[in-house]
């Protein structure tokens, strides 16, 4: 049955004595966990590891397979180059992943950038196993990164993992390596923020019950408010043990260093067909996008259509008959956001109108903003099912004097300086004060942190 095991770990370089020169012994609870959950591996004797890593070749829309024969390095950077590592890759089973991966449409392989060196998300648990397994590990891996992709793609991964290992008859062990939120303590590397102790007490609470299908419900908001590096790790994790029960045991949690480090050990137990949870969620998805479009408004279902029929066929809509006033007499800026899984898809619109009515303004930036938007590919029509729309219409734009004047959950903000211009549109998930709101529009105009700027508020009345 596989993966015939798996463990949750962190990989605070410090944590290596040659490293921490004595630090580590601040984390002793960790230290004395990972020495059981490495022990808990050897004891299964598995003919493959595999490691998923936030610190391998990252990209934001695939899922980066190490390729070649092997790989090494140590942690030099670390001031230990004592501390080394060489391994070989399981080829046979990277070419199955890569088979399953083409077959079910999953975006992950090993094209792209080669990453020889061993990142540190590997050699930290490789530096514990091959303590476990006597002083030497002859186990070939599987080293993935992670990407920016949805949760659920991580999960189908892994998922394609387990079925590829099935297919060749490998028996394979997890290790999902990945520290919990950075922002634990003011004094602490990234200082504080109150969703890093919320998402660790929730994150520790979901691997020791192995309840897998809460680990698809995260929030992309908690999750980076959180600081955290290797939920996509557990997912993924997850996703190689669909369909199976499992029993799980959480070894250790510590946070002392402003860092959470949490040691979980995951063994299954037998087939359960209630744990198919990314089927479950895709259901329960589908439903509540169901729901959301028998109650769209009339701005919504015009942008909806607008995108949909321009996406499959190529035309930009005629403006619908039967319209309210509200759509057809006025004119105003407007702008479309487009999101997909929870994560924004698309977003671009009009401060100030430029179409003669609100109706084709809103034609005209729901189709630019899911085919022109420049940090997205276009949208694909495959994607059409899966996506939610709100459209945001503008209220008159007036200047301000100071950021007293702002409120991020009324005010959107307009920053300005000569021909630079950055807008921000109000009540945003993760933009919680003013001082980030202009930040972030500083960003989007191109000026610096540190230049003055021309500040102008403005409400709007956003439709779903």
């Amino acid at each position: 049955m596989n993966p015939i095991c798996a463990i949750a770990v962190p990989h605070p370089p410090l944590i290596i004595p040659q490293v921490g020169k004595g630090d580590e012994r601040g984390i002793a609870a960790t230290v004395e966990a990972y020495e059981k959950a490495a022990e808990f591996v050897a004891s299964f004797k598995p003919e493959t590891i595999i490691i998923a890593t936030p610190h391998s070749v990252m990209y934001s829309d695939y899922n980066h397979i190490s390729p070649g024969i092997g790989a090494s390095g140590s942690f030099a950077r670390f001031r230990a180059r004592d501390v080394s590592f060489k391994v070989r890759y399981d080829a046979e089973l990277i070419t199955a992943i890569q088979g399953i991966c083409m077959e079910e449409g999953i975006s992950a392989g090993t094209e792209g950038e080669r990453d020889p060196s061993l990142d540190h998300g590997a050699m930290v648990p490789l530096y514990f196993l091959r303590q476990a397994f006597g002083g030497n590990i002859d186990i070939p891996i599987v080293r993935i990164g992670l990407s920016g992709l949805p949760l659920r793609e991580h999960y189908k991964l892994g998922a394609a993992i387990k079925k590829a290992a099935d297919k060749i008859g490998r028996k394979i062990a997890f290790v999902a390596s990945g520290d919990l939120s950075h922002r634990l303590k003011e004094d602490g590397p990234y200082g504080y923020n109150e969703k890093g102790p919320e998402y660790d007490r929730k994150i520790m609470e979901t691997l020791s019950k192995a309840d897998f299908g809460a680990l698809l419900d995260f929030s992309e908001n908690l999750c980076d408010q959180a600081g955290e590096c290797g939920h996509r790790a557990f997912v993924m994790m997850a996703g190689a043990f669909d369909g199976l029960s499992v029993k799980a045991e959480q070894l250790s949690y510590e946070g002392p260093f402003g860092v959470g480090y949490g040691v979980a050990i995951f063994e299954p137990i037998k087939k359960d067909e209630s744990r198919y949870f990314l089927e479950a969620a895709g259901k329960q998805k589908r439903a509540q996008i169901k729901s959301r479009r028998d109650n769209e408004s009339e701005y919504v279902r015009l942008a909806r259509a607008s995108l949909e029929s321009y996406v499959r066929d190529g035309k930009i809509i005629d403006i619908p008959k039967g319209l309210s006033d509200s759509l057809i007499n006025r004119a105003a800026g407007a702008f479309v956001t487009i999101k997909k899984d929870g994560n924004l898809r698309g977003c671009i619109g009009t401060i100030y109108p430029v179409c003669p009515t609100l109706a084709q303004e809103i034609i005209n930036n729901a189709v630019s903003s899911g085919t022109r938007d420049p940090r997205f590919n276009p949208v694909k029509p495959s994607e059409l099912d899966e996506l939610v729309y709100s459209v945001d219409v503008l209220g008159e734009t007036e200047d301000i004097n100071s950021p007293s004047e702002l409120d991020v959950k009324r005010y959107g903000v307009i920053v300005s300086k000569g021909y630079r211009k950055g807008l921000l549109l109000p009540n945003l998930d993760g933009v919680d004060t003013v001082e980030e709101q202009i930040s972030i529009a500083k960003q989007k105009a191109g000026i610096s942190p540190d230049e003055s700027v021309k500040l102008q508020r403005f409400e709007v009345v956003r439709h779903y």
